[in-house]
C-alpha cells in the first residue's frame, strides 16, 4: 500500500479535527482540508479500503491504529519543524505553522532523526499544543480549561492556542496572549466579551477567540466548572 501526501494530509486532519473536539464525518474533513465534497467521498474509500480508517453507519470517521500511527507520525515532524523554526531560527511563533504545512512532506527520515537528536521530543509545539492524541476532555483531566469558561477575577497562565488559523494568531500575539503569558479575567460583560489584563493593559475579547485559548487557573480555587 503506497501512502500518498493527500492520504496522509487526511489522517493528520482526522487526528487535528478529533484533538479539537470535532466528530469527523465526510463534511468536517472538507472544511478541514478545503477541499470538494466528492473529492473527500472519494478519499473516504480509498482510506476505507486500505484500512486507515473506519467509517459507522452514521458516518463518523474515525482512524485505525495503522491510520493513527501515519497521522501521528506525520504530526511529529511538524511539530518537530514549527520547533525548528523558533528555536534554531528565530521566526515567530505565530508564522511557523504555515511553514510546517508546506515543509512536512519534503523532510527526509534522517533530517528528522537529526531534528529529535537536536530538539529532542515530546515537547508542546510554539502554540503549546502536545504531539500525541490530545482531547479537550484530556486538557481538562490536567486542569487546563479553555479561557472563555473562566469566572471573573480569575487569573491564569495561557498554555496552548487552536493553531490552524493565522490571523487569529497574529490577533493573538498582538495582544500579548501566547503560550506562558499570564492574564486576569477581569470581568464577563454583557455583550459576550471579556475584559482581560495582561501585563500593563486592559483590553476586552469576544468570547468566541476566547475560546480558542487554553489556560491553567493560578490556582485550583480559582476555577469551578
Amino acid at each position: 500500500m503506497k501512502i500518498t501526501i493527500s492520504k496522509e494530509n487526511y489522517l493528520k486532519a482526522i487526528a487535528e479535527a478529533e484533538s479539537e473536539g470535532e466528530t469527523v464525518i465526510a463534511a468536517t474533513l472538507a472544511r478541514w482540508l478545503n477541499v470538494s465534497a466528492p473529492a473527500v467521498t472519494m478519499a473516504i474509500r480509498r482510506l476505507k479500503r486500505d484500512g486507515l480508517i473506519e467509517v459507522s453507519k452514521e458516518g463518523h470517521v474515525t482512524l485505525t491504529g495503522q491510520g493513527r500511527e501515519i497521522a501521528n507520525r506525520l504530526l511529529n515532524r511538524h511539530h518537530l519543524i514549527e520547533r525548528m523554526l523558533t528555536e534554531i531560527f528565530g521566526m515567530e511563533w505565530y508564522k511557523v505553522h504555515d511553514e510546517a504545512e508546506a515543509l512536512e512532506h519534503a523532510v527526509s527520515e534522517d533530517f528528522e532523526k537529526r531534528l529529535v537528536e537536536k530538539l529532542g521530543m515530546h515537547a508542546a509545539c510554539p502554540h503549546g499544543n502536545r504531539v500525541e492524541h490530545d482531547r479537550p476532555e484530556d486538557r481538562r483531566r490536567r486542569g487546563l480549561h479553555p479561557l472563555d469558561e473562566l469566572p471573573a477575577e480569575t487569573r491564569a497562565v495561557v498554555v496552548s492556542v487552536f493553531e490552524r488559523d493565522r490571523r487569529l494568531l497574529e490577533f493573538l500575539d498582538s495582544l500579548g496572549i501566547q503560550p506562558g503569558a499570564g492574564l486576569e479575567l477581569v470581568n464577563r460583560n454583557y455583550d459576550e466579551t471579556l475584559t482581560l489584563r495582561i501585563a500593563d493593559r486592559t483590553i476586552p475579547l469576544g468570547r468566541s477567540v476566547a475560546a480558542k485559548v487554553w489556560v491553567q487557573p493560578s490556582t485550583s480555587e480559582a476555577y469551578s466548572s
